[in-house]
């Protein structure tokens, strides 16, 4: 996943009102550091708001001279200015939402809860300016004259294009009612995310029966005594909604009531009448945003966002996953046949449920391919792991990676890397920061401390919930969770290989469409029995993972894709009828999603991935955007054909990949930039095969 915080002019911001000493602020100058990183063992609460005021002072104060200039516009001192027109802002708003998703507390919640309207009004201030927009529309008009740069057309067209997608084209009277619209989105965002952390960390389900744990591994039984301890309730053991805790419970545990329990937890989030409820929030935000798409032209919302990516439109995004649908239901209901013969074994007389997938779905697994999570995970160290993407790395852009000491970061937890080029030139700073806690979302993601432009290297984080460390046994990962770091780490080389003179075209700074494609071909060396020799070694005694394991694991590539792609479309789906719809008023959310998912036969063993109440993904930038993963995985699917063509590590391919997609950033049209590496557009197939659905 890609968070991103971009300029003022993009998004919404967030701000706030107190006083300090401003002289000491670390946000008013470059960050006086080795390297410029951010200054965290210096950076304090009270640094951010004045930070923001001057911030926006500074950026008013540039743009009023770009619309004072008694020079003709042109696309250096009208688009490129305003590219650069915020250092203060563009400092201190990216380092501030990635503390809000990754360290956050009570104070920055509400810190940014009551200051979002202000910068969503300054954000307006920007984009419903006529003067402005007029210097920009003077610069536009004349791109054909101007001997641009594919890059320069490529942001001069995303700078005019921004502008009429923000409402510079409207009367008053609709402008007014927009401002008001951005300003309530910005704060009903933030409580609806705040109010999914706030339910992952309430949930907390404590064992004292040493019975109730039957079926879970010693290394899950050690880290879930951990927890408890941590939580005040020794010789208990803890079990939570984050990813690392629940799914090895579902996984494992022989306790059918208290695997309903939790997973029963996880899918009512937000939606449990109480103070962290969703459902009349997402309401309120799928209305706002269709009126906002009406406002400004477009029949839904969703065609509104898609106008400005690869697929264009909702009807080719329904036609792909339509497609898809008929290929993954099937195997998915084939796969829970197989699942209830097993339970039907057991004689107990029980019928499959959503909560019984995992277990079975284990069960089967060792059954079949005499393979377990168990078997896998002592040879998936994490540090392993990591240097193992990194070596991948290394072979694929002659690129290194060392560690580096004494930088400041914001957590213990948090490690950091210095990033170069095979001739030794400095590609950027790489942050790392693997374990679950109480004030980091789920989920992870991968965002920048600063973008990448001119000669401006690049500050950028990958941000995990991974298994954590118990007593001397390390993070020890599964198979899941080395795709994801591999995944995480491919957004990563797309941020720190760019080469773009741009900050508005660098890095990921691309269509949501075209953004997974680095992330998802990257998961695909993970398991190539080459690269799993490379990293995959017993953390005990060392030794390279056996040739009998990596076979299962390759074997079992396809199993249980059923439902993990039928899961997927089903949120992809939803989020599309989602931001379809063209009637809001007095909508049951709850029902809208039943009839959705009924109208796709969706079987009841499998829910959506995120159902509305807690579908962070369409909160943070992927609003009619979950599709994206299922049209980059055609892309990633069909790219890394190439590699296997000419070799996983062909020199040739890699280089065709970097210069063409990792460092081209947004300079281009994105399928031009696919077919420049490829010769071609991708086919359907390779995902089809590789997903076991043909």
């Amino acid at each position: 996943m890609i968070k991103k915080t971009l300029t003022i002019l993009a998004v919404s911001c967030m701000m706030y009102s107190c006083a300090t000493k401003t002289e000491s602020n670390p946000f008013f100058t470059e960050f006086q550091t080795e390297y410029g990183v951010p200054s965290f063992d210096k950076i304090k609460l009270e640094h951010y708001e004045p930070a923001f005021l001057k911030g926006i002072e500074e950026q008013n104060q540039n743009i009023e001279a770009i619309i004072e200039s008694p020079e003709i516009p042109t696309f250096e001192n009208t688009i490129v200015a305003l590219d650069n027109s915020a250092p203060i802002l563009d400092r201190v708003s990216i380092i501030f939402f990635n503390m809000t998703d990754a360290e956050t507390t009570d104070s920055l919640t509400a810190l940014s809860i009551k200051l979002a309207p202000v910068l969503s009004e300054h954000n307006d201030n920007i984009s419903l300016n006529g003067k402005l927009f007029k210097r920009v529309n003077d610069v536009y008009q004349k791109k054909d004259s101007l001997n641009l740069t594919s890059e320069q057309e490529r942001l001069l067209d995303k700078t005019y294009k921004r502008f009429i997608r923000s409402g510079a084209n409207l009367g008053e009277k609709d402008q007014a009612r927009l401002r008001e619209i951005n300003k309530e989105l910005s704060t009903l965002g933030i409580t609806f995310s705040n109010n999914v952390l706030n339910e992952n960390n309430a949930f907390q389900l404590f064992v004292d029966k040493e019975e109730d744990l039957a079926g879970l591994p010693e290394w899950f039984r050690q880290s879930a005594a951990e927890e408890a301890k941590a939580a005040g309730q020794p010789g208990k053991w803890l079990f939570t909604l984050h990813n690392a805790s629940r799914l090895p419970f579902l996984q494992y545990s022989e306790n059918r009531p208290l695997r309903e329990q939790i997973y029963k937890a996880y899918i009512n989030r937000g939606n449990n009448n109480d103070g962290n409820d969703n459902k009349e929030n997402i309401r309120k935000i799928v209305s706002l945003r269709l009126e906002k798409a009406n406002l400004l032209g477009f029949d839904c919302y969703a065609n509104f966002v898609l106008d400005e990516t690869m697929a264009k439109n909702a009807n080719n995004v329904m036609s792909l996953l339509n497609n898809l649908w008929s290929y993954a239901l099937p195997k998915a209901k084939a796969e829970a046949t197989k699942l209830q013969k097993l339970m039907d074994k057991e004689g107990k007389g029980e019928k499959l449920e959503a909560w019984d997938w995992w277990y079975y779905t284990e069960k089967l697994r060792k059954e079949k391919y005499n393979l377990s999570e168990e078997d896998t995970k002592p040879y998936f160290k994490l540090e392993n792991v990591r240097d193992g993407a990194f070596a991948v790395a290394n072979k694929l852009y002659g690129i290194t990676l060392s560690k580096l000491e004494g930088i400041p970061t914001y957590h213990p937890d948090v490690e950091v890397f210095e990033v170069k080029d095979a001739d030794g030139s400095q590609l950027g700073i790489f942050y790392v920061d693997y374990f679950p806690r109480p004030g980091k979302s789920g989920g992870a993601w991968m965002s920048n401390y600063r973008e990448q432009h001119g000669t401006t290297r690049p500050l950028v984080c990958n941000v995990c919930s991974f298994t954590k460390p118990v007593g001397d046994t390390p993070s020890l990962l599964t198979m899941d969770e080395v795709e994801t770091l591999f995944h995480e780490f491919g957004h990563a080389l797309h941020g720190l290989l760019t080469k773009c003179e741009y900050k508005g075209t660098s890095g990921t700074n691309v269509v949501r469409d075209f953004v997974e494609l680095p992330s998802q071909i990257n998961e695909h060396w993970a398991t190539e029995p080459e690269v799993l020799k490379m990293y995959a070694k017993h953390y005990q005694t060392g030794e390279v993972i056996p040739d009998e394991i990596i076979e299962k694991i390759l074997q079992q590539k396809t199993f249980n894709q059923g439902f993990m792609t039928t899961e997927l479309l089903a949120a992809a789906i939803l989020d599309m009828n989602l931001h379809t719809i063209t009637d809001v008023k007095n909508l049951d959310m709850l029902a809208f999603e039943k009839e959705a998912m009924d109208k796709l036969n969706l079987i009841p063993e499998i829910a959506p991935r995120y159902r509305v109440t807690y579908f962070n993904h369409i909160i943070g930038g992927y609003a009619a955007g979950y599709y994206s993963y299922l049209w980059a995985n055609v892309l990633d699917n069909d790219a890394f054909e190439a590699f296997k063509e000419h070799g996983i590590f062909d020199k040739n391919t890699a280089d065709l990949f970097r210069h063409n997609v990792l460092e081209k950033g947004d300079s281009e049209d994105p399928m031009v930039l696919y077919k420049n590496f490829r010769g071609a557009e991708p086919s359907l197939e390779p995902l089809l095969k590789n997903r076991g659905m043909k």
